[in-house]
């Protein structure tokens, strides 16, 4: 699911009401104006802006253009959208706090992408969503953010710009438009492992040149952290559990922050995204859902 801010008043319901009325005054164009109706309630379903392709779930393209020569976004100072940066919001229950500030964020994770079935629609920041603009979405990050995303496992990177809330599927942290996905080599998969660092736009920099895809040295690997303990017993015990449950291998990583010595419990490596969301679930159903993906 992606993030779509409110589409305000609700012009069809007006419409259709008005026609109702006519019709019942009139019996000789009620056949009419029932077949009116039901197309402007399907033409609802899509909000007020169009869909070049009608799905009931969300695709590429049937004929995708050559997105290859798409550029990137061009960084620039931007005052906050008016809409989608409320200092909270809730998603299915859970609530997500609009960070004050994009300076300095980077994060790793999975990335996922969005099209057709969105394509048109409004978007948070009250654009509408562009699949064939270099545009993406995250939960937090203030809108309209500029962030380079970066393929951890082809090297490939692309500049673009935050103006939609998502995704709100577990274990992702930004949802990126088709021609980002494209750009970036993740349309085949589904997702990919990123890496996103928000760019300061306060000095008004130039946008930075597209990394050529290339080989990283390292292939970067995926786990699960569980918990994380400034008492070592703690974690054992937490390692202890998982295991019994048959979730490993598990493993504890001690480490520094500015809140002290930490002892953090780990499932990994983890093979793929689908193992990820698979074990998520299972945390999940032994009341464990605070995990979070961290790849090294």
């Amino acid at each position: 699911m992606h993030g779509h801010g409110p589409t305000g008043i609700n012009l069809e319901s007006w419409r259709i009401s008005s026609m109702k009325t006519q019709a019942f005054s009139n019996p000789q164009i009620l056949p009419a104006v029932l077949v009116i109706c039901l197309l402007v309630v399907l033409g609802a379903c899509t909000r007020d802006s169009p869909v070049i392709e009608t799905s009931d779930r969300d695709q590429a393209p049937s004929r995708p253009p050559d997105l290859s020569r798409v550029p990137d976004a061009v960084p620039k100072k931007e005052p906050r959208s008016r809409y989608g940066n409320p200092p909270f919001y809730e998603v299915f229950g859970k609530r997500y706090f609009t960070l004050s500030s994009s300076l300095n964020y980077v994060e790793k994770g999975i990335a996922s992408w969005y099209g057709t079935k969105f394509h048109g629609r409004r978007t948070s920041s009250g654009e509408p969503y562009d699949m064939y603009g270099m545009t993406a979405a995250h939960k937090t990050l203030p809108l309209p953010t500029y962030a380079r995303v970066s393929n951890l496992r082809n090297g490939r990177s692309v500049v673009l710009r935050i103006n939609d809330r998502g995704p709100f599927h577990e274990n992702r942290i930004i949802d990126l438009s088709y021609a980002a996905a494209t750009r970036l080599g993740i349309i085949r998969e589904g997702t990919g492992l990123v890496k996103v660092e928000a760019i300061d736009t306060s000095t008004s920099p130039a946008a930075p040149d597209t990394v050529a895809a290339s080989p990283l040295p390292d292939d970067p690997s995926m786990f699960l952290q569980v918990g994380a303990f400034s008492r070592p017993e703690n974690a054992e015990r937490l390692r202890t559990r998982l295991q019994e449950e048959k979730l490993s291998p598990v493993n504890i990583v001690e480490g520094e922050s500015d809140n002290g010595h930490w002892y953090r419990v780990r499932i990994g490596p983890i093979p793929s995204v689908d193992e990820i969301d698979r074990i998520s679930a299972s945390l999940a159903h032994l009341g464990i859902g605070e995990s979070h993906v961290v790849i090294d």
